[in-house]
């Protein structure tokens, strides 16, 4: 079977290398395309390359995006745009079969990429139960059929009489979104976002690159003098970091929480073009590359969860794993030891001091560090759910009377070292670790670690080193629960240490009043 396999992907990359022959598309003899048994296609040097070389031109046209599709003419009277359009082409091609003029790269993509979107609500919660997918790929796929019930469903009754109907379904509406969200690349703002061929062989590696793919916007006669800029761009993901990759078609309607480094997935960072053929895009080595290694891409700076999120894969010991504690969490907590009444004044004056943690759709939380370090507003909060009764009553006076917001915590929060601290900005994490805010992150590390289940994080490292890549779910699953449970951990020797300091410095007091200091 295994034999078959390779023999088949074998036949469809040389399938695909005439079509991209046909269609111009020009990369390096000096680069492979070859298959990696579980993993896939990968690019490898069959050389060393040097930084600067141009190792691929790609034609603007030869990329599947709303204005090349075959269904332009029908996606735009729909007024269909964005991933959402785009969506409707890669159906639409997919129906023509042979005939599309895509066909030769086509036949080489999977029919779905193994994305936690299109796995069942038994597969969600039974995989990603306790992580911070959970929550929104339930999520996802409530927006993404929505989206095909408003949109695609009465655009199955407008398809030409010879368009197969059943090839825009939702089973393939979500396929095609899994696609567009692991390969698609923006191009420029004539063409938007598309499928480029050839491009999306690269592999992540997160930070550590080998390529950038590079455009230049697209200029059309008719535009305004101010869309007719020179400045030339970098085409990039939507967390790019000016790293250029597959976008994000994933997370259009889903919580941003995933990971910190995607806070900015909606700013699309553009570098400088070589080139001079606007029509053309560039893969372009940014450093060395040995004979037999293979040459990434990066999909930008995000942890497991964001990789898992819209690839489908995670990294071990990624360092930009992160895991989030919600705010609804610290609540419970507060609850368990506070009245409702207290929680809640406590809550409304950190609130009035400006403070907030990270807000998505339909949740606030905090972000723990791969470090296990979190937030200094998860602190603050904490400080401000254990001040004295006097001292939050001064503190909600002064935020009264002098509209002054958090420029006096400091002052405020340690009643014997007000003049030590003057403002939040010089409030260091050391300040806040109390031992009643150490006691409290403990108690959140076990909470936010019960939602896991019963199965101990001994038990998910076991089952992850028996585990073979091959069950992508199961791995690539486990390694999102073992890099959180991780982070859990040290979340809590965090806290541990913070409260040996403290312990170290009442005995140290002690010991200098003892001997008359």
């Amino acid at each position: 079977m295994a034999s078959s396999s390779s023999s088949s992907i074998s036949r469809r990359l040389r399938a695909f290398k005439r079509w991209m022959k046909s269609q111009h598309i020009d990369y390096s003899p000096n680069l492979d395309l070859i298959n990696i048994p579980d993993q896939g296609i990968a690019v490898k040097a069959l050389t060393d390359l040097k930084v600067g070389d141009v190792v691929a031109t790609i034609p603007k046209n030869a990329c599947l995006t709303i204005k090349t599709s075959s269904a332009c003419n029908i996606i735009e009277s729909a007024q269909l745009d964005g991933y959402l359009g785009l969506s409707v082409a890669l159906m639409y091609e997919r129906s023509l079969a042979t005939l599309s003029p895509w066909a030769g790269y086509l036949q080489l993509l999977p029919e779905r990429e193994c994305l936690p979107m299109v796995w069942t609500l038994d597969q969600v919660d039974h995989f990603l139960r306790g992580t911070e997918l959970h929550k929104t790929i339930k999520e996802d796929k409530g927006h993404i059929f929505e989206d095909w019930k408003e949109n695609i469903l009465p655009l199955i009754e407008s398809l030409p009489s010879n368009i197969d109907p059943n090839f825009f379904g939702v089973e393939q509406y979500f396929a095609a979104k899994s696609l567009i969200a692991s390969r698609s690349f923006e191009i420029d703002d004539y063409h938007g976002f598309g499928m480029v061929p050839l491009a999306d062989l690269f592999n992540h590696k997160t930070a550590d690159e080998d390529v950038h793919f590079t455009s230049t916007p697209y200029h059309n006669e008719s535009d305004s003098d101010a869309d007719n800029s020179d400045e030339d761009s970098e085409t990039s993901q939507d967390n790019s970091n000016e790293d250029s990759s597959p976008t994000n078609a994933a997370d259009e309607n889903s919580r941003d929480s995933v990971d910190k480094n995607s806070s900015k997935d909606h700013e699309l960072d553009h570098a400088t073009y070589s080139g001079n053929d606007p029509n053309m895009l560039e893969m372009i080595l940014v450093k060395d590359v040995k004979l037999g290694a293979e040459v990434f891409n990066t999909y930008g700076i995000m942890g497991n969860a964001a990789l898992l999120h819209r690839y489908g894969f995670t990294e071990p010991n990624n360092p930009f794993s992160i895991v989030n504690i919600d705010l609804d969490l610290v609540l419970e907590w507060s609850l368990s030891l506070f009245s409702n009444r207290f929680s809640r004044a406590r809550f409304s004056l950190w609130r009035k001091m400006d403070y907030s943690g990270f807000v998505s759709e339909n949740s606030e939380y905090f972000e723990i560090s791969f470090n296990g370090e979190p937030e200094i507003e998860l602190l603050i909060l904490l400080n401000i759910l254990f001040l004295s009764e006097e001292t939050y009553s001064k503190l909600d006076l002064s935020l009264s009377t002098t509209h002054q917001h958090n420029g006096n915590i400091g002052k405020i929060l340690l009643d014997k070292e007000m003049s030590k601290f003057e403002g939040a900005s010089k409030i260091s994490k050391d300040f806040l670790m109390t031992e009643n805010v150490c006691n409290a992150l403990l108690s959140l590390a076990d909470m936010r670690e019960n939602l896991y289940g019963s199965n101990s994080i001994e038990d998910d490292v076991e089952a992850l080193k028996s585990c073979s890549m091959k069950d992508r779910k199961l791995y690539h699953s486990l390694m999102l629960r073992v890099s959180e449970r991780e982070i859990l951990k040290k979340m809590r020797a965090y806290a541990t240490t913070g409260m040996r300091s403290l312990h170290s410095t009442e005995h140290m007091r002690k010991r200098l009043k003892d001997n008359g200091f």
